[in-house]
């Protein structure tokens, strides 16, 4: 899935194509990717892009009559900048936007999506407060004071990969960079967040910091003035994230992982479990009752409100 670092270079394409531009067509490739229906997408054509956001790992382009366009491309959503006239390729294509008279002199975005399921999905709504409405809430951490994490970390009791994850409680934080994060902190991902100390969590708050900006500027300069084209939770320099039995890039022990449903998580034994491989039956029980079944689950689950205060059931971190 497609998180904050990926999110941010994308927009920073788009904007040096679409800022100013006009969308003269939208043409859906798919029915299931519009999840709205008021107001109706044809409103969107004729109008100019004035805004770009990122909203979690969500895009949002504003046009003109404060009508938004939100693109969440979950796992396998993909976008494309292709020349005007381009259409959504075959099995894999959902969308295509056209847009006339932007800073590259008019192009087509496409939006894309591999397998079979169709997970992406597209909004359209109205001002401010339909926008807000699709915002997760979660913590921007580039942004955040040390009190202000640590509040969100230790507001509900899970497990920490599954906070740093959950939308409502951090902004942009997926698998990938949960795992990456992890491993820079040297933390447990199944330590309890009511477990850590007060180091612990600063630490923790200093290596998402570190961890998003690095790879921020690291997927800038690999996409330079171009667009991305691959886009991919996998990456050879990532120190644990799909790396399973290779060597730590610190200590050189092989990294191990856990699976469970639709969830993988790596870690480091020898840096973040003190030597402990997470398999056991306590986990298990542990992982059913903290961690969600599906991506679905946990993206679109609602935000903090009347259960911000329930406990997740008991369980055992490593």
């Amino acid at each position: 899935m497609p998180e904050l670092p990926d999110i941010v270079v994308y927009l920073e394409c788009l904007e040096r194509r679409i800022a100013g531009a006009t969308l003269r067509e939208l043409r859906l490739a798919s029915p299931f990717l519009l999840r709205t229906v008021e107001p109706p997408l044809s409103e969107a054509a004729g109008r100019r892009v004035v805004a770009l956001r990122r909203l979690g790992k969500r895009l949002a382009l504003g046009l003109e009559g404060e009508l938004w366009l939100v693109l969440h491309l979950m796992v396998a959503g993909r976008l494309h900048w292709k020349p005007p006239g381009a259409r959504p390729p075959g099995k894999v294509g959902l969308a295509a936007f056209a847009f006339d008279d932007g800073p590259a002199g008019g192009g087509t975005l496409i939006l894309t999506e591999a397998g079979s399921k169709r997970r992406a999905s597209l909004h359209l709504v109205r001002g401010e407060a339909a926008l807000r409405a699709l915002d997760r809430g979660g913590l921007e951490v580039a942004a955040a004071t040390g009190a202000a994490f640590a509040e969100a970390l230790r507001r509900e009791r899970h497990t920490l990969k599954r906070a740093l994850t959950d939308p409502r409680l951090f902004s942009g934080i997926g698998g990938a960079y949960g795992d990456e994060i992890l491993h820079r902190a040297g933390l447990s991902p199944l330590a309890l967040t009511s477990s850590l100390d007060d180091e612990a969590v600063a630490r923790l708050q200093r290596a998402c910091v570190e961890i998003l900006a690095e790879w921020t500027e690291r997927l800038r300069a690999e996409v330079g003035d171009g667009f991305p084209e691959k886009v991919t939770a996998f990456r050879e320099e990532m120190a644990v994230h799909g790396r399973f039995g290779r060597p730590c890039p610190r200590c050189g022990a092989p990294v191990q992982r856990i699976v469970y449903a639709e969830n993988e998580t790596n870690y480091c034994p020898s840096c973040q479990t003190g030597g402990k491989l997470l398999a056991d039956r306590s986990l298990s029980r542990l992982l059913r009752e903290d961690w969600p079944r599906s991506l679905e689950e946990l993206e679109d689950r609602p935000g903090l409100g009347a259960a911000a205060g329930r406990r997740a059931p008991r369980g055992r971190g490593g």
